[in-house]
């Protein structure tokens, strides 16, 4: 009776856990097939056919084609590929300032800690979009204009992560240990506390990318983004608000939905990667 109690117990944690597994899987089956088909369609599709143009979904195109006869299933594709390399740079950047600050904060004492604390709080008491948008006009726009600003404006929540795991690690016994026999804290940190944070990294990554993929879009849609030249999601739908009450539908409906799969699909598997490396978290589900 106890064996059965016991294997009905933990069949509730063995079914979210195989949630999660499918889920994660699913999530990367679509990343790297938007990769592989954004990386191997053909740019014949961007080309102007003025003979093609505003011409309904079909067969030969699975997304219409816009008042230029451009291809938008490859506008899309594209696109997609586009916003990801900047979410991509935009949040290993804004991961690598988070952790300075976050080992700074915690391993150089009460004045450096105190200002650290004091930018965090700057940074967090002002919206992302209005730094954001700020930044990127200073620096002229462009994908340039958008890494910096995204890097610079979502630092703050995960250098708090890492601060506290990293007040955690100091107290314990290697350590003390290692400072006892002298060793320096340039040496403590990358011995000893970086290894430690290399889960609360990748997740922080991953989370950060889909908020630079969207701000990313919201940014060039107001005008103020990547340049009307490159195919991107933020151009396309900014386009399509022109001829919408034409009934030219799917200029905007299409690249939208797919955004939003992209945004979620990369939310999904950092939300997934982010109870895998939490045990507690999972047990509590």
């Amino acid at each position: 009776m106890k064996q059965i109690l016991r294997v009905g117990m933990g069949l509730p944690k063995l079914h979210h856990r195989l949630r999660l597994w499918i889920s994660s899987m699913i999530a990367v089956f679509v990343l790297l097939t938007l990769t592989v088909m954004s990386i191997w369609w053909d740019d014949s599709g961007l080309a102007t056919h003025l003979a093609q143009r505003n011409v309904e979904p079909s067969i030969l195109h699975p997304f219409g084609t816009d008042w230029l006869g451009r291809d938008m299933f490859t506008r899309t594709l594209k696109g997609l590929l586009l916003s990801l390399k900047v979410g991509l740079t935009a949040g290993i950047s804004s991961v690598v300032i988070a952790s300075i600050m976050g080992l700074t904060a915690a391993v150089m004492g009460p004045v450096v800690n105190r200002f650290i604390h004091w930018l965090t709080d700057l940074f967090l008491s002002v919206p992302h979009l209005v730094t954001l948008l700020l930044i990127s006009f200073v620096l002229g726009g462009g994908a340039k204009g958008i890494i910096i600003g995204v890097a610079l404006t979502h630092w703050p929540a995960l250098s708090r992560v890492i601060r506290a795991e990293v007040m955690q690690i100091q107290t314990a016994p290697y350590v003390v240990i290692s400072r006892n026999f002298g060793k320096s804290r340039w040496w403590i940190a990358t011995r000893h506390f970086l290894p430690h944070l290399v889960p609360q990294i990748l997740v922080g990554i991953i989370l950060v990318v889909p908020h630079a993929i969207l701000h990313e879009a919201s940014i060039t849609f107001l005008g103020m983004g990547l340049s009307p030249h490159e195919p991107a999601i933020g151009i396309i739908l900014s386009e399509s608000m022109r001829y919408l009450s034409s009934g030219l539908w799917w200029l905007a409906l299409f690249p939208g939905l797919c955004l939003l799969v992209l945004v979620r699909t990369i939310a999904l598997l950092g939300e997934n990667l982010k109870n895998f490396v939490n045990p507690q978290h999972t047990h509590d589900k």
